[in-house]
Parts: C-alpha cells; sequence; structure tokens
C-alpha cells in the first residue's frame, strides 16, 4: 500500500510540473516601462539598465531617467510608467492622491543626507543642539521634511530657521556651499562629494553630522528610508510573475552597484543617472543604497512616514495593501 501511495504522489507531482512551470513563467516580450530619477535614488537601477542595454536582462525593459519627481509620478497617474523609483515621502502621496492605485516594492535607499558645515567661517557642529540661533539651508520636499520632523522631536524647533527656499534644488544648494555662500546645509549625497571636492578657494567644507545617526537617536532605528521603487497597482495585478522576476533583477543590480563601486559608477554616467562616474565611484559608499521587501519593508516604511508631517506624505498613512508582499 506504501508503495502505492508513493508512486501515486510521484504521478501527481510530475503531473503537476507543467503547472508550476507556467505559474512562474515571464513574458519576455512584454514591455516594461520603468522611470528612475538620476542621484541617488537612481544609483542602484545602473546595472539593470546595462543589462538591459547588452540584452543579458530576463524581461525586456524600457528605461526613462528623469531629474524631478513630480515627472515620474505624472507618468505613473497617466499610465505612461509601470514600475518607477521615488522618494518615499512621494511614494506615500501618489497613492493617496490615486486612492491606493499604487503598490510599494522595495525601498532602495536609506538616509542619504548630511549637515555640512563652512569650517573656515564657523565651528562644526557636534550635536544639533548646537544649531540652535542658526539659519541652516536645506534642499525642498523630502530633506526639508526630514530635517524639521528631526529638530522639532528634538524639541529645537523654535531655535533653528530652515530655509529651504533660497536653495531648493539640491544641485543648487551644493553649489553655493561649495561657493562658501552658506555656513550650514543639509545635503544629500552625492552633492556632499561634489561640494567638498569643488569648494572655492579658501572654502573649509566639513560634513559634521550624520543625519541618520541622529535620526535613529530620536526615532526607531533604521527608519530614515528615503528612496523606494513603486509600481501602479493595475500593472502588479496584470502582470505578477513579471513584478516578481524584476524584483529579482533590481536586488542584483542594487547588490552590484555596491559591491563594485568602480564598474557601477561607469553604468551609473552612461544611464545618465549622475554624470561624473568619479564623484559617483566616491559617493556610493556613503549612499546607504539598499533592497528592503516584504514586512521589514513595511516595518521601516511606515515608522518612517508616520514620523513624518502629515502634508507631506499625501494627508494619511497608508493602507496595508500598499505594502506589497508584506
Amino acid at each position: 500500500m506504501k508503495k502505492l501511495l508513493s508512486l501515486i504522489l510521484a504521478l501527481a507531482l510530475l503531473a503537476a510540473l507543467p503547472l508550476l512551470t507556467a505559474c512562474n513563467k515571464v513574458d519576455t516580450d512584454l514591455s516594461i516601462r520603468v522611470w528612475t530619477l538620476n542621484g541617488t535614488t537612481g544609483f542602484g537601477m545602473a546595472q539593470l539598465i546595462d543589462a538591459d542595454k547588452n540584452g543579458t536582462a530576463t524581461l525586456n525593459y524600457e528605461f526613462t531617467v528623469e531629474t524631478a519627481a513630480t515627472n515620474v509620478t505624472d507618468a505613473l497617474k497617466n499610465g505612461t510608467a509601470d514600475i518607477a523609483a521615488l522618494p518615499t515621502n512621494a511614494a506615500s502621496a501618489l497613492y493617496n492622491a490615486t486612492s491606493g492605485e499604487i503598490v510599494l516594492l522595495a525601498l532602495n535607499t536609506k538616509g542619504v543626507l548630511y549637515l555640512v558645515a563652512n569650517t573656515s567661517k564657523v565651528t562644526a557642529p557636534t550635536s544639533l543642539a548646537d544649531l540652535a540661533g542658526k539659519t541652516v539651508y536645506t534642499p525642498a520636499q523630502n530633506p526639508y521634511f526630514i530635517t524639521k520632523a528631526l529638530i522639532d522631536k528634538a524639541g529645537l524647533g523654535e531655535s533653528i530657521t530652515l530655509d529651504a527656499t533660497s536653495y531648493a534644488e539640491p544641485a543648487a544648494l551644493q553649489a553655493a556651499v561649495a561657493a562658501g555662500l552658506v555656513d550650514y546645509a543639509i545635503l544629500p549625497e552625492p552633492m556632499v562629494t561634489i561640494a567638498t571636492s569643488s569648494a572655492a578657494e579658501g572654502v573649509t567644507l566639513t560634513s559634521a553630522l550624520d543625519i541618520t545617526t541622529e535620526w535613529d537617536k530620536s526615532f526607531t532605528p533604521g527608519s530614515l528610508v528615503q528612496g523606494c521603487v513603486v509600481a501602479r497597482k493595475a500593472f502588479v495585478d496584470e502582470h505578477p510573475n513579471e513584478v516578481n522576476k524584476f524584483l529579482e533583477e533590481y536586488e542584483a543590480s542594487i547588490n552590484y552597484v555596491i559591491a563594485h563601486p568602480t564598474e557601477a559608477s561607469t553604468m551609473i554616467a552612461d544611464a545618465g543617472i549622475f554624470a561624473r562616474a568619479a564623484v559617483a565611484e566616491r559617493a556610493i559608499p556613503k549612499c546607504n543604497l539598499c533592497f528592503i521587501k516584504g514586512s521589514d519593508m513595511k516595518t521601516a516604511m511606515s515608522a518612517f512616514l508616520a514620523a513624518m508631517p502629515i502634508n507631506s506624505i499625501g494627508g494619511a498613512l497608508p493602507a496595508d495593501p500598499f505594502y506589497y508582499g508584506a
């Protein structure tokens, strides 16, 4: 009887194999439109873009590199993008703006912000409290919201002036920092590396505070997550196998960039994600690239969003369906 049962089970498994294979099959002819931002948010995509160009990627991708997050969110809204890399607060705001038609697939970047001081004019702060009575310049959007949440949590909101309008774009603030026009600034990588390596004569810049370290003192450790990859819910529902295969290829791409900064920096420049390969190579170890999915993604992202000003995330915390595979 046992032998008969074993034979029946074996035959059943053999019969099921074609079905299992079909369940995991991907459509390699499907054109998957992936949009990403230039700068750190897009760094991890570089090896996958290179693989697609060389014909070694499994899926058929159509990549677009953009300079403005609003262009990427618009592409998701109007259906011209299927998958996209975005700042985390923008992903949450888009989820709310589309009534849940956006799905968070993975986190790709942890904290990349640093406080840079012009130490040719001022003393480098050793804590946020040292900035009391000072003006700190920050780019608009995510860097500003993160810094505001941090100083408010530390009880310093009334004593530190945050200026996110004078140099709203990271590149503009980086140029001002390098020229010695501001004393204190919050900058993301790779802008920190550019500023410190191109400082004007007589300007000495010091990366004085790691904002991730400061964040972990006040909020859930590991919850400062600044970059992510999302997809249209309709695309996820229609093409689950392709989405899972993309995540496999994307994770491999991120791990390659982390492990091979020299080779990856050339890919980053070739893809138009960042123009200066030498700067990208030096910045990669400080960019906190990551690949976090599933329940770990949900834990980190939900803690981050809960710490942010509610208006910066679209007016409400995303519901559970926002978190793919969690």
